[in-house]
């Protein structure tokens, strides 16, 4: 068990320097080492340490299960995802489409994955500009759909208001210089754009239930867990404003399973998810903010002189 350190940085969004531990976990998916969140008091981030590094971080993305890298059809869970995505992959690409009616733009996709969503946008007459940091990932893209993704580092490449949205699916959640990329989507967003951004929610009914065990905590591929409040201080720290919040209803049924699943918990625990992931979106029903991973979509605030 890791030792419960207090010397804590300063949280990365509000500067504040009262941290806590909040809980242990470990890497359910591929080493089982130890890891704690730990959290903020004032903006609510919470984070996962320690954090391996850029460079350290590489070997825990590599395996065969990483679903976002490999497209694995191996177990249910994998399969059962496969099915889902492909409903997801029709809502996302229509709802993207109708932030801007009637306007085929410029879209800008991070983490791309192996290409769905860049695919699926091309294919509604959107161009397409699609990054994504794993090298397998951008072969099966090519391999798959005849998609040039490219890698993360062009980001800094692109030109100033170039683009009317940019998304980042299940994305925001791995990244290292969270402030950095902020400052990047303020940038190559256009006057109008949207930035949309899809995370995990730790105050959603499925996480509080299964606490270390929460599948979405997914340590330490994750290292940021964010709530509404703390995405609301996030995109205010960068000259932006959260427009509307969307649950993924289908996530709080995969994240449910996956965490049974690290629970050894048998075909019980198999129906146990279903039952978590209906009384997790019944109580999104009521609050979008209880959404076991909610889709914000982000503008720039207007500036008045």
């Amino acid at each position: 068990m890791l030792e419960n350190n207090k010397q804590f940085s300063p949280c990365p969004i509000c500067n504040k320097e009262d941290i806590s531990t909040l809980l242990y976990t470990k890497d359910y998916s591929l080493t089982g080492e130890d890891f704690q969140i730990i959290q903020c008091s004032h903006c609510t981030l919470e984070y996962t340490d320690p954090a391996p590094s850029k460079e350290a971080i590489t070997p825990y993305y590599n395996f065969p299960s990483y679903i976002s890298h490999t497209d694995s059809k191996e177990g249910l869970v994998n399969q059962i995802y496969h099915k889902v995505r492909n409903i997801t992959l029709t809502q996302k690409t229509n709802w993207v489409q109708s932030l801007f009616t009637g306007h085929k733009g410029q879209l800008l996709e991070v983490g791309a994955g192996t290409g769905a969503f860049a695919h699926s946008m091309s294919k509604k007459g959107w161009k397409v500009t699609a990054l994504e940091p794993n090298e397998s990932s951008r072969n099966k893209a090519l391999e798959n759909y005849n998609i040039q993704l490219l890698p993360i580092e062009k980001l800094n490449d692109l030109d100033s208001a170039s683009f009317e949205v940019i998304t980042l699916w299940h994305v925001l959640e791995h990244v290292h210089d969270l402030n950095e990329y902020m400052k990047i989507f303020h940038r190559l967003l256009k006057p109008n754009g949207r930035l949309v951004i899809a995370v995990p929610n730790y105050t959603s009914y499925d996480a509080g239930f299964y606490k270390k065990y929460w599948a979405a905590y997914d340590v330490p591929r994750h290292l940021y867990h964010f709530s509404p409040l703390s995405m609301h201080y996030l995109a205010k720290k960068h000259k932006m404003s959260i427009v509307q919040k969307l649950p993924m209803w289908f996530d709080s049924f995969y994240v449910s399973l996956l965490s049974e699943k690290y629970k050894e918990s048998g075909m019980l625990g198999m129906l146990r998810a279903f039952f978590i992931g209906c009384i997790s979106n019944l109580t999104a029903l009521r609050n979008a903010d209880k959404g076991s991973s909610i889709i914000y979509e982000i503008k720039k605030i207007e500036q008045n002189f």
